[in-house]
């Protein structure tokens, strides 16, 4: 065992960019302290303020809102807000599409907000899947938090539920998001890695802020790697607040749930998906709207009281923890469907603002630091991202209600208010809208008291006890991705004492998965970090896990049929009705994209040529050859490694009696339950049944 300085410098280092040790440790009064040590320069604002705290925003007590005189908050975040344009600073890498959400269950007695007073009524809505940490350019798949932003059309303005696909965030507190995403961006003296975590400024940070162990757990699993934007959940992070009619708030966090249940795909059919197709994410969007399979979400809430708040083991307004299903079931109030894809790119999903600060009267923020931070960081952003305030004049961005306010002129003004009156209070006969006391948006009439102070309470402090739930609520194969996830990323890591700092964390979360890692890396095992809180067993939960929630059918999926020349006609017919009874699509490969000729003579066109159509881009396949096919087949690399992979991939493979040579030359030789004979037609609809399973994870478990 050896102890793990939390930094070390590099020897390659230059000492005027040098960062020396330094500590993070808890206050007294639950504050968190950076202590430079040696010649550390003072950290201070752009106009030279020395600054006492970059770690917590000031708020009116330990649990209170933030204040706005917090002008090292102000100054951080409005120079963050600013560093691009016109990309997005993060979730740049987007795409999107229009629909509806219709409410299944009116629930006034939660809130007043219009469109949940009655069942059946329907709004439009756009949604915005994206990555966080790419650029425009890069690739869908990557290893990495997906954005799930929905914009409501309501009657009484817009509605934006700015989520990820992840229900906890990597940190607590606003001021530190520049310094997250700085850390996770490519680096600024050599620009690259591009849209990856796997370097050393990444988990550097990591490493020095334990509050984000919960989020690497969910980062380091399936659940950043998904299989499509249709088979991924969505969540609003934040516990908001509902507003009954009579002035009554609950705690309220906001879930959407696909139709077609959670799918992910391994890091390695990752790596090949980005080879093959940079744009698997938004092809798959746009073929399954443009062939009428509009996806589809359940909209679904947890709602709890104040008691239940207190009750529970952590603080609801900590963006780091979670409320499991087990504890709080989630209630399904509403369906979002996706039906029409955009008509312009940059006008829809390019230009489109979303700002959490866009409630609806009957929604209210509750004082999460985090999201104190984005209602105020997101409008900035927008401003300076589209030119200026009038980016609501954009028709994506525009209410389909009606707006009525004394806003005027500005960079890109669309909107002239005719009259002399642009002012308010004014005694013009015709002077324009006024406030509506009755229907407007009221606050939760919420008390506030405390001291002034740049203070995390306590509450915050256990930054453990969510990570091992997570982590063991997985099945072996999910804990056994993460810890291979760990490993890749921290092999990535150049300086030893990153990777070691990283790992000596995860003993905190599991001894299991922190003995892997260390072993995959080559480790002796560092000593563990001290937790500010000891971390507790709390009772595990099988909705965190993607395999014991899935669909067991293969609705929505894709099979990859390999085919040549003389395959038989009517097993590929066979197999094409039962992939469409099932739901699913079919795609055909082929030796040359012109497609084969069956046996009966029959022409059939492929849409992908076996070099551009790897097996990875499949959730099943099948192979129906002829034997001169399947010799063919086994003498080109590209078919031999289709075959290969989608055995290493757990995929279930459908083999014509012709195609074991394909596989025997591919070094395939076995042959297990989830590689059935399609010996005739009739096999086709078991096989497409035992796809429902989605993978054969017996192979690799």
């Amino acid at each position: 065992m050896t102890d793990t300085p939390l930094f070390r410098p590099t020897a390659d280092t230059q000492k005027s960019n040098e960062i020396t040790d330094h500590l993070v440790t808890r206050g007294t009064g639950g504050e968190l302290h950076q202590t430079p040590s040696g010649d550390t320069p003072r950290l201070t604002t752009a106009q030279g303020a020395p600054v006492a705290d970059d770690q917590n925003s000031l708020t009116a007590g330990p649990r209170g809102p933030t204040l706005m005189e917090d002008f090292h908050f102000r100054e951080k975040i409005f120079h963050f807000d600013h560093e691009r344009i016109p990309e997005r600073v993060v979730h740049a890498r987007g795409y999107g599409a229009h629909g509806f959400l219709e409410v299944t269950e009116a629930i006034p007695e939660l809130t007043s907000a219009s469109l949940f007073q009655k069942k059946g009524t329907r709004v439009p809505a756009f949604v915005r899947f994206s990555t966080v940490a790419g650029n425009k350019g890069s690739a869908d798949l990557a290893r990495d938090v997906r954005g799930f932003a929905v914009k409501l059309y309501t009657q009484d303005g817009n509605w934006d539920i700015v989520g990820n696909n992840i229900p906890v965030f990597f940190i607590q507190d606003a001021m530190k998001f520049p310094d997250l995403i700085h850390a996770a961006k490519a680096a600024p003296d050599r620009g690259f890695p591009q849209a990856q975590t796997a370097h050393d400024n990444f988990w550097d940070f990591v490493s020095l802020m334990p509050e984000a162990m919960h989020m690497v757990m969910w980062t380091m699993s399936d659940r950043a790697i998904p299989r499509s934007f249709r088979f991924m959940e969505g969540f609003g992070v934040h516990t908001f607040r509902f507003v009954n009619a009579k002035g009554e708030g609950s705690f309220v966090k906001f879930h959407w749930k696909p139709k077609l249940g959670l799918q992910s795909v391994t890091w390695d059919e990752a790596v090949t998906i980005m080879g093959a197709d940079p744009d698997f994410h938004r092809r798959d969007l746009w073929t399954a709207i443009r062939s009428g399979a509009f996806p589809e979400w359940e909209l679904g809430v947890q709602v709890f009281d104040d008691a239940f708040a207190d009750s529970l083991e952590y603080d609801v307004l900590d963006a780091t923890k979670l409320i499991p299903e087990e504890q709080c079931p989630v209630r399904i109030i509403g369906r979002l469907v996706l039906d029409r894809v955009v008509d312009n790119f940059f006008a829809e999903t390019e230009q489109v603002a979303f700002c959490t600060q866009n409630i609806v009267p009957g929604v209210d923020f509750t004082n999460d630091p985090l999201l104190q931070g984005r209602n105020f960081s997101y409008l900035d952003t927008q401003t300076k991202r589209l030119g200026g305030p009038n980016f609501t004049h954009i028709p994506i961005n525009a209410p389909k209600c009606p707006f009525h306010h004394f806003q005027q002129d500005g960079h890109m003004a669309m909107h002239g208010p005719a009259g002399r009156a642009n002012y308010e209070p004014n005694s013009w006969a015709q002077g324009g809208p006024r406030a509506a006391p009755k229907q407007g948006f009221h606050s939760l009439a919420e008390p506030m008291e405390g001291e002034k102070r740049r203070i995390r309470p306590e509450a915050f402090a256990d930054h453990y006890s969510q990570a091992r739930q997570f982590y063991r609520s997985q099945t072996a194969v999910e804990q056994a991705h993460i810890a291979s996830a760990l490993v890749f990323e921290l092999s990535k890591v150049e300086v030893e004492e990153i990777r070691a700092r990283v790992v000596s964390h995860l003993p905190n979360i599991d001894a299991d998965l922190a003995q892997r890692v260390a072993d995959g890396l080559g480790l002796d095992m560092p000593k563990a970090a001290k937790p500010a809180k000891a971390p507790v067993d709390l009772p595990l939960s099988d909705k965190l896990s993607i395999l014991r929630n899935g669909p067991e059918r293969f609705e929505g999926r894709k099979l990859g049929l390999l085919v040549t020349d003389g395959a038989d006609a009517a097993l590929v017919d066979a197999l094409a009705s039962a992939v469409s009874a099932a739901g699913g699509m079919l795609e055909v490969v082929a030796p040359r994209v012109g497609g084969v000729t069956l046996s009966d003579g029959t022409a059939l066109p492929a849409q992908q040529k076996i070099d551009g159509g790897p097996s990875a881009l499949y959730d099943a396949v099948a192979v129906i050859v002829s034997a001169e096919g399947a010799e063919m087949l086994a003498s080109l690399h590209a078919a031999k490694t289709f075959a290969a992979d989608a055995f290493a991939h757990a995929k279930f493979i459908g083999l014509s009696e012709e195609a074991g040579a394909l596989f025997d030359a591919a070094g395939v030789t076995g042959r297990d339950a989830g590689m059935p004979t399609l010996a005739s037609p009739a096999d086709a609809k078991a096989f497409l049944k035992t796809c429902g399973a989605l993978r054969f994870w017996d192979r690799v478990s």
